[in-house]
């Protein structure tokens, strides 16, 4: 590490800088809501457009599905991230006034739990009986300690609507991309003489991108998750315009 690094490491830990930290609320990043949301959108539009290319069907019919894809299954994904979401909130909650009416009815019981959690962290002798003492003092830090120890839950939630409405705005733009070519083509005819091409330039640009993205969400080389992505994508691209190809006598 270097001497800088090591300074602003320093500066950030002084007792203020934590104290400011701490007080701080929980900045929620919804890079995920945006890796699969986009991810999703440009998976499923461009197996539609890899579907009727493979079924040599005319622009528009490729601008008509895939733009009701787009809504349709964009909004579907984003209603279902947001009831999931809803439904962790619900549960955190149910689960909070259970511990509270624990708490009323047998508190001996629930302060051995705080025990045995703290002897379980390495609190022993004074120093355990101490922090059961202090944390049984404060029933919401009693709450929300039981929350956190025995049943896992995290305690700041992101906001549901904030969530779906990240994923449904990636799904459009991300989703998009496989139908720009035949957009400019169906307006203006030779501009882009197959389309399909590129489409499929188009949608793997999308795919290495919103990969590399990942990347920086759960970790390793962007490199290795671009090209996760793109294979995906082209999977599930080569699977629909295979299955295109092979139906489209009967068109």
């Amino acid at each position: 590490m270097s001497d800088i690094e090591m300074q602003q490491l320093a500066a950030e830990h002084t007792a203020a800088a934590i104290r400011v930290r701490l007080n701080e609320s929980t900045q929620h990043s919804h890079l995920r809501d945006f890796v699969y949301g986009g991810i999703d959108g440009a998976v499923t539009t461009f197996a539609i457009v890899s579907g009727v290319a493979g079924a040599e069907l005319p622009s528009g019919i490729v601008i008509v599905l895939g733009l009701a894809n787009l809504v349709g299954d964009g909004f579907s994904m984003a209603a279902s991230n947001y009831l999931g979401s809803k439904a962790d909130l619900q549960l955190l909650e149910q689960a909070r006034l259970t511990e509270e009416a624990h708490i009323r009815k047998y508190p001996e019981g629930e302060r051995e739990e705080i025990r045995q959690i703290m002897a379980a962290k390495g609190f022993e002798g004074r120093a355990l009986e101490d922090a059961v003492n202090t944390i049984t003092a404060d029933e919401k830090l009693w709450v929300d300690t039981m929350l956190q120890e025995e049943l896992g839950f995290s305690l700041e939630r992101p906001s549901p609507l904030r969530a779906a409405v990240v994923t449904f705005l990636a799904f459009l733009a991300v989703g998009f991309l496989p139908l720009v070519s035949f957009v400019a083509h169906f307006l203006m005819g030779t501009v882009f003489h197959n389309p399909f091409q590129w489409s499929i330039g188009l949608t793997a640009v999308a795919f290495v991108g919103v990969g590399a993205i990942k990347s920086r969400f759960v970790g390793g080389k962007w490199y290795w998750a671009a090209l996760e992505t793109l294979l995906l994508g082209g999977t599930a691209a080569a699977i629909a315009y295979s299955i295109g190809l092979a139906l489209r006598g009967i068109v």
